[in-house]
């Protein structure tokens, strides 16, 4: 199944999250051939990673930066050693956010809905998002 909208009933739990301390989101990307703002005006053609990495990573860095949020690794996907033939991704992202509540914050925040989402909507064919917390070893 193809998504890439954040589920909004998921927002409203923690599930097995911790309830304070970091939460790392593990992002799977895969880009649309060519950005699609749905004929929006204004709009130069381009490749969704383009509109991914230059409009929708500035657009939202402009936000979580002030509030810690960190990318800790971004890397192209080489190999699915243990994967579906079908499930392909493009890009992998692992970002850390100080806890939960920072991410729902600025992912509902109007700010985030109107500068940074579009970019995110036109850029992606795919995209998983999966919240987790670090395992002490």
């Amino acid at each position: 199944m193809k998504t890439t909208e954040i589920n909004k009933s998921a927002l409203q739990t923690t599930g097995t999250l911790a309830p304070d301390g970091p939460v790392y989101m593990l992002n799977l990307l895969r880009y649309k051939e060519y950005a699609d703002y749905n004929n929006a005006a204004g709009t130069s053609p381009c490749s969704g990673r383009e509109v991914y990495m230059q409009r929708y990573v500035r657009e939202f860095r402009r936000l979580a930066d002030e509030h810690g949020v960190r990318l800790l690794f971004l890397g192209n996907v080489g190999i699915n050693l243990v994967a579906p033939d079908t499930e392909q991704w493009d890009d992998v992202a692992l970002v850390e956010y100080p806890d939960f509540s920072t991410f729902r914050n600025i992912v509902a925040s109007n700010a985030y809905l109107e500068n940074a989402e579009p970019h995110r909507l036109a850029a992606l064919e795919d995209w998983r998002l999966i919240a987790t917390n670090k395992v002490p070893l």
